[in-house]
């Protein structure tokens, strides 16, 4: 079991926590918060032990897992690191690019792990279709959300629209060409509706939308290539795969088909892919821990999690 230690006992600090101290692959040593009246709270409450200082923390664990708020992301992965730790860290990885590459220059240096939360690669209804997205060359994604303040620090991109971002380039097999977005913001002093144009190398184009000053909670993702349809609701967990194959010379009465001017048949099948429950939170966490005790690369890299906030800065700076 590895030992590990949390910074931040925020709203998804918590959820680490209990979830760490339920694991069989960490021991939680405790957490730290710099809020007294939260470390008190969470103590009362779960009865987690609590430190004095993140450097307290740090000199105590193996892996320090990082749930602050995004500003204070580069200075808690670079003491972690310094310190010969292994790394978790929410997504972003991080307020800057240049802090993001600096993570990614340290945990080189240090041969240390780390892996990014970018928590939907883990959603069970995306892993059920993930090896059946094969050269997508249209996706659309709709990311909306109602107003939760707890979010507002940053723009909408690196809030919501992100996740997005992660998932599109672990599936297109391309570099990004080009980002035509618009952003405006209602009520944050940044971004709360933003949407992208992102445009690949390959010929692939993605267009997201993200909000969150929605009157309900949507997260879908439609992945269009040749043959076939992918629909992905992170939400609701479900799945549907359309595919379209050459047309048997004999279709059955129910048999849905379609012709193009050549006269080329084609029949239409729908699929529904098992989907397996999961904790995905506690897969993220978990599988971290297989790439360490086993030396392997963790399912989210700092690079990945460099590479989509690159992008994501790209849109902010298109607005």
């Amino acid at each position: 079991m590895l030992k590990v230690g949390v910074l931040g006992a925020g709203h998804l600090g918590k959820i680490h926590l209990r979830l760490l101290q339920q694991s069989e692959k960490y021991e939680l040593i405790g957490f730290y918060d710099p809020s007294p009246e939260n470390t008190a709270k969470v103590v009362a409450e779960f009865g987690y032990k609590s430190f004095n200082s993140v450097d307290e923390l740090i000199d105590a664990v193996e892996v320090v897992d990082i749930v602050t708020p995004t500003l204070s992301h580069f200075d808690c992965a670079k003491k972690a690191i310094e310190k010969g730790c292994h790394i978790f860290v929410e997504k972003p990885i991080a307020k800057t690019v240049m802090e993001a590459e600096a993570i990614k220059t340290l945990a080189s240096q240090y041969h240390v792990l780390g892996q990014v939360g970018h928590v939907e690669r883990f959603n069970p209804a995306f892993l059920a279709v993930k090896d059946m997205i094969n050269n997508p060359m249209f996706i659309e994604t709709h990311r909306l959300a109602e107003f939760n303040p707890r979010g507002t620090d940053v723009p909408v991109v690196l809030d919501l629209m992100i996740h997005d971002i992660d998932i599109i380039l672990s599936v297109v097999k391309s570099k990004v060409k080009n980002i035509h977005a618009s952003g405006i913001s209602v009520i944050s002093e940044t971004p709360d509706i933003a949407n992208a144009r992102i445009e690949f190398e390959n010929g692939c184009v993605a267009n997201l939308t993200s909000s969150r000053i929605s009157m309900k909670n949507m997260r879908k993702t439609r992945f269009f290539q040749k043959d076939a349809y992918i629909s992905v609701d992170f939400l609701e967990k479900k799945t549907e795969v359309v595919r379209m194959k050459d047309a048997p010379e004999n279709p059955d009465d129910y048999a849905m088909i379609l012709q193009n001017d050549e006269g080329v048949q084609k029949q239409i099948y729908f699929e529904n892919p098992e989907i397996v429950q999961n904790n995905a939170i506690l897969d993220e966490l978990e599988t971290f821990a297989d790439a360490i005790n086993n030396n392997t690369s963790p399912i989210v890299t700092l690079s990945n999690g460099t590479e989509a906030l690159r992008v994501a800065q790209w849109v902010i700076d298109s607005f």
